[in-house]
């Protein structure tokens, strides 16, 4: 793969991405919480941050924005429609436009329902996508300002990524999922090998993502769902579970 991609932890469960092209030197932080620990990765490995893509207006993805900026000089890049709740933002896209580190181009995608306005980016001939909070390992995101409609459409869209596609998500909630994801299909026995794996790998101190599209296919049970009913049952059922 062309891209070099670091995992960094920071807050309670949150991964912010730090993307490296090495062709041209660029790199590039998805959804910076924090500032401090992305400057310092950065800086460990003499990379020098040129750009910021933001999924969504949340503070737990935007808050280290204008830190990295002023220390940087950085150009952030974030979703049209949500522009007024981030204010650092540069660049504006939407559905359809692209954006490019180094030599590199993302599409940008529109899936809305965790927030109005909420994107992704997929480096798709690097079987890449920075999904944010849509799409989590065995999990989706809460539907705080949209539908369950929404939410189908997305995961009927990511499901028809190629299966191969690394998904880079924004938390570590993979065993939290995996529980419900027991119950809300107790037969399924890739769920259930899975959540072996998980399990050893917390337990291990390892993180769970980035995860797969196949591996979501497989054993999420929102990506799974046969419509939007199920998909807002699954969800409302998940919000309470207490697994």
């Amino acid at each position: 793969m062309t891209l070099e991609i670091v995992r960094i932890p920071v807050l309670s469960d949150n991964y912010v991405w730090l993307v490296h092209e090495p062709e041209s030197g660029e790199t590039m932080v998805v959804d910076p919480a924090v500032a401090a620990p992305v400057l310092d990765a950065a800086d460990a490995r003499g990379w020098r941050i040129t750009q910021i893509w933001n999924t969504h207006w949340h503070p737990d993805h935007t808050g280290g924005n204008a830190e990295i900026k002023a220390a940087t000089g950085c150009t952030i890049t974030g979703p049209a429609a949500e522009a007024a709740r981030i204010p650092t933002l540069d660049r504006q896209v939407r559905e359809g436009d692209r954006v490019r580190l180094g030599t590199l181009e993302a599409d940008v995608l529109e899936m809305p329902a965790h927030t109005a306005g909420h994107i992704a980016y997929r480096f798709a001939p690097e079987h890449v996508i920075f999904v944010g909070d849509t799409l989590f390992a065995m999990g989706c995101g809460r539907l705080f300002e949209g539908t369950a409609e929404q939410m189908f459409a997305n995961m009927q869209r990511l499901s028809a990524l190629p299966e191969d596609t690394r998904v880079y998500c924004a938390h570590e909630y993979t065993l939290s999922n995996g529980r419900y994801a027991l119950v809300a299909e107790p037969d399924n026995e890739a769920i259930a090998a899975r959540m072996a794996e998980v399990s050893a790998a917390r337990q291990r101190g390892e993180a769970t993502v980035p995860t797969t599209i196949a591996q979501e296919r497989a054993t999420n049970p929102f990506m799974r769902a046969r419509d939007a009913v199920q998909l807002a049952e699954r969800r409302a059922a998940k919000d309470t579970f207490r697994g």
